[in-house]
């Protein structure tokens, strides 16, 4: 891998949803007169990684000090938490016997803490056991199954769905399983590993930036000549220019849809998106759900969440929590959007 080199120009999207980082012109400004944007990028967690960082006339070393870092930060999460390697944390505390104590990393102990707490919140709506529903379904480690599975086999897997199965042992970190159930961090994992980048940077001394692996992003300070960092999210049409434009600083932002992962049957769209409640992967208009939140983890698992809920419940959820959220849904022949209040005062008019 190369070293980091200034960032040209770019526009960055995921098939209909799209976060666009519009970087102004770098010449002619009269704030940071030699600020630059420098970026590197690469693959992890199966997807890929971009890390723009702002600096004035850095060195070599400081470059490359700041990509090892945080390349170590998104490698270490994912050295812990992927169900698709063997010899992970996750996947041994997965082949661990029930009743039995394991001890975890503080990290896996800190995602799992979160997690448990989306999932009473959301009275398991979100709920990371559901791997072995997402398994049999074929959006798993174990890729498709060649056909959709009989409603014997859902309920023989929802039998070990359950967040309330684990339980987690403050002091002495422990995670002890009271079912066979299968963890599955992929719907936090990304985001805590944005918010571990983010971390990495500003523990270098970066206050400028921005963070994004597989569309889950964190960005904070501003760009050469002091604006911010601007996004956009597109509606799921042909027309590009209908978005909305965000300004975030400090907060991390996620998006789910059900149009990146799926497939179709005998005419039946199945999503990658499956409700731990009936093991079924979700039947309504809900198309994305975009979250604003003060971690990307937080974002990261409550788009999830919302999506899960769908258009109707996920709205009234996000409005009650305060959760800053924005759903864009198939309405007819076209796609509406409606959003909380919390999220509109992030949009640049």
């Amino acid at each position: 891998m190369n070293l980091p080199f200034p960032a040209r120009q770019s526009k960055r999207s995921f098939l209909y949803l799209a976060f666009l980082f519009l970087f102004g012109f770098l010449a002619g400004c009269s704030k940071q007169p030699d600020a630059q944007i420098y970026e590197f990028t690469g693959g992890i967690m199966g997807t890929s990684y971009s890390v723009k960082i702002v600096a004035d006339n850095p060195s070599p070393d400081y470059l490359e000090n700041i990509k090892v870092e945080a390349i170590a930060a998104m490698t270490t999460v994912d050295s812990l938490m992927s169900t698709y390697k063997n010899d992970s944390e996750l996947s041994k505390l997965n082949r661990w016997p029930i009743q039995t104590p394991f001890k975890v990393d503080p990290l896996t102990f800190d995602v799992l803490s979160m997690a448990q707490d989306i999932s009473q919140r959301s009275t398991g709506s979100f709920d990371v056991t559901v791997g072995p529903v997402v398994n049999l379904w074929g959006f798993g480690p174990e890729g498709r199954p060649e056909k959709v599975p009989s409603r014997q086999e859902i309920e023989l897997a929802e039998a070990r769905v359950g967040y309330q199965y684990f339980k987690l042992e403050r002091e002495t970190r422990n995670v002890v399983k009271e079912k066979n159930v299968y963890i599955d961090l992929s719907a936090i994992a990304k985001g805590y590993a944005v918010d571990k980048v983010a971390e990495s940077l500003e523990k270098t001394g970066v206050r400028n930036y921005l963070v994004e692996i597989g569309g889950e992003l964190r960005a904070s300070g501003v760009k050469p000549g002091g604006s911010p960092w601007v996004l956009a999210v597109e509606k799921p049409v042909l027309d590009r220019d209908a978005f909305k434009k965000l300004s975030i600083n400090g907060q991390g932002l996620a998006t789910s849809g059900d149009y990146r992962n799926y497939f179709e049957e005998n005419g039946v769209r199945y999503s990658h998106t499956i409700d731990p409640k009936t093991g079924q992967p979700v039947q309504h208009r809900l198309a994305s759900v975009t979250v604003i939140a003060a971690t990307c983890a937080e974002a990261d698992a409550l788009a999830t969440t919302l999506l899960v809920m769908g258009e109707i419940t996920g709205y009234e959820f996000a409005a009650a929590e305060g959760i800053a959220a924005y759903f864009i849904y198939r309405d007819r022949e076209k796609f509406s959007e409606k959003m909380t209040g919390n999220f509109s005062r992030y949009i640049l008019q």
